[in-house]
């Protein structure tokens, strides 16, 4: 490739050969101008081409699966004056740092990587959550207003609520006048749900059963957001609803759910009364760890009779 001095200096060595008076066909005045500045000295190599010399490109076969903890966990500066504390770095966030750089470009690895990470976070949004593992764990599902997941994401208002018919059916199959409700629901990350709900559920189920709370009938919403909680606590007449929902997912992870907890929860209460307990991930709070975190909290909700910012009170 021509670099900008070169181009410029064919071009006036083509003006100069137009000045002569002696003609000169077109085609022998641009090679007599541009046969000199190609023989000129070569430019330099770019930084990422030097950085590997003559070494041939590694066959992508030879890098394993790029989404892995361990692929991620290796640097790809090329040159590191601190290799392990890099490292230390590197293992204590998920944050893309040490990917280096080709020129002005990403290395093609990292590259790959954000298109995989980016893949897995639209597959946690349009996937629905698998009838096999609702079936393992006894949950029946009900659905919010919301026919499909476009719907979902373009109308939020109707995630929030259901028809007359699934709020009889949930009348119907579910405990009233319970100290607390706990249900799961796919929100914005199906695969957060696929994740972590058999390691949470039956945690905060059995915790709270042995603090002697009377805990109802568990659970799923199909396409439902955060304050769908809401109708489901005046159907039920429940003292704390709980939901564990999948979160929006980005590209450091798409398997993280959260738990919004409300103490007597009303349709259009505000946010404010909300509890949550959010970053429950393999890589964040460890669904076990967050199920006993949650049972506690809940504790608290109804010690104080409060949830959200007046449980701070």
């Amino acid at each position: 490739m021509l670099t900008q001095s070169q181009i410029d200096a064919i071009a006036d060595a083509v003006l100069q050969s137009m000045k002569n008076d002696t003609p000169v066909s077109a085609p022998q005045t641009i090679e007599t101008a541009v046969k000199p500045v190609l023989s000129e000295k070569k430019p330099p190599k770019s930084k990422c081409h030097e950085s590997r010399g003559d070494r041939p490109v590694q066959a992508l076969e030879g890098v394993g699966d790029i989404t892995s903890k361990e692929v991620r966990a290796v640097p790809l500066l090329d040159h590191i004056e601190d290799s392990e504390g890099l490292e230390r770095m590197m293992a204590r966030t998920p944050a893309r740092i040490g990917v280096g750089n080709c020129g002005p470009r990403l290395k093609t690895r990292t590259m790959l990587t954000l298109r995989a990470d980016h893949a897995a976070a639209r597959d946690a949004v349009f996937m629905d959550v698998s009838q096999g593992l609702l079936d393992r764990m006894g949950l029946f599902t009900l659905e919010t207003r919301c026919t499909d997941k476009t719907q979902f994401l373009t109308r939020p208002d109707l995630g929030r609520v259901f028809s007359p018919e699934t709020m009889d059916e949930l009348r119907s199959k579910c405990l009233h006048d319970v100290d607390v409700q706990i249900y799961a629901s796919d929100g914005l990350s199906s695969t957060a749900i696929e994740a972590n709900l058999e390691n949470i559920l039956p945690v905060i189920m059995e915790g709270l059963q042995a603090k002697g709370l009377k805990v109802g009938t568990p659970f799923f919403v199909k396409n439902g957001r955060v304050a769908a909680m809401d109708q489901v606590s005046e159907a039920l007449n429940a003292a704390v609803t709980c939901v564990l929902i999948g979160e929006r997912p980005g590209l450091a992870t798409a398997e993280s759910m959260s738990a919004y907890i409300a103490y007597k929860a009303t349709v259009g209460m505000p946010e404010a009364r909300r509890t949550v307990v959010s970053n429950i991930h393999a890589r964040g709070i460890p669904a076990v760890e967050a199920g006993a975190y949650i049972v506690d909290v809940i504790q608290k909700i109804l010690d104080a009779k409060a949830s959200g910012v007046e449980l701070k009170k």
